[in-house]
């Protein structure tokens, strides 16, 4: 007798809208990112791989691990997979010649001995950051005088993509919208031909510092003094009152006259803010 052997593939967990609820909720409160219902096939989505990982075998276990005390670690992984973003090099590029057609020139006119001090606030994996940093290295190489010194902040509230960041490595897909003669300067190919990943280089590596921070504390613990911070593309995620809150908070480190740069899709309007606007989606501190 023919023996029939049959493949059993379990089914992915579905979560249900109570559960949805209960996470969506906490997220919101804690860190400010709407989960709006529409949200939930994503949220599922995302969580069905730490099921997986975790070897947990329902939402509903997952759940009581994640607000239990031996489900501390569980909980940032959980917050990394549902708070990641979308992130670029050079998105949004008229920021970046903004930087260089307008904004350094100034600096360099009226500060000419300082250091530029640059905070970008939703860093994420560090894309942003690395561009800021080879866009100032390029206008150095075009100055005829001494260089613009400079460092970097970047956070975000995903430990994981601070991660990739404090590593600048990157897989080589990754860097398509880089000039490939910016490219050539400033990352270099692993010795390894087998692993299709770059790095840059230590020169950018040494201009950049990383921390944690969630946008929706009420201080911020870095400096008060900086002369550009970005924030673009998170704010989205916030209702209008948190998007305000957090404007404020963010321009209480910025110094008078200071430029701030929000998201294409983000904007100031109805908000009680002290920034006046420059250029679509770039302000300065009042």
């Amino acid at each position: 007798m023919e023996q029939v052997i049959s493949n059993i593939v379990e089914s992915p967990q579905r979560m249900s809208t109570a559960e949805f609820r209960q996470i969506s909720e906490f997220i919101t409160s804690q860190y400010g990112i709407k989960l709006p219902d529409f949200k939930k096939t994503m949220v599922e989505g995302r969580l069905q791989k730490r099921l997986r990982k975790t070897g947990i075998k329902t939402f509903a276990a997952y759940i009581d691990f994640v607000f239990s005390k031996a489900g501390k670690d569980e909980m940032l992984e959980m917050i990394d997979a549902i708070s990641t973003n979308k992130t670029d090099f050079f998105r949004e590029s008229s920021h970046f010649d903004f930087l260089t057609g307008i904004l350094l020139p100034q600096f360099i006119s009226e500060n000419p001995r300082e250091k530029l001090k640059i905070w970008s606030a939703a860093a994420s994996s560090g894309e942003e950051i690395y561009t800021i940093a080879m866009v100032l290295e390029e206008f150095n190489v075009h100055l005829d005088r001494s260089r613009i010194n400079y460092s970097i902040l970047g956070t975000d509230i995903s430990i994981e993509k601070l991660k990739t960041a404090v590593t600048a490595i990157y897989p080589e897909d990754r860097i398509r919208d880089i000039p490939i003669m910016i490219r050539d300067k400033y990352l270099m190919k692993s010795k390894d031909p087998r692993k299709k990943v770059v790095r840059f280089i230590p020169a950018i590596r040494s201009k950049v510092e990383f921390q944690r921070l969630n946008l929706i504390e009420n201080k911020y613990k870095v400096a008060d003094d900086y002369d550009i911070i970005f924030c673009r593309n998170v704010l989205i995620y916030f209702d209008k009152n948190l998007q305000e809150r957090v404007i404020n908070r963010l321009c209480e480190k910025l110094r008078p006259g200071g430029y701030f740069f929000l998201g294409h899709s983000e904007s100031i309007i109805g908000k009680n803010v002290p920034l006046r606007q420059i250029e679509p989606t770039v302000y300065q501190k009042i």
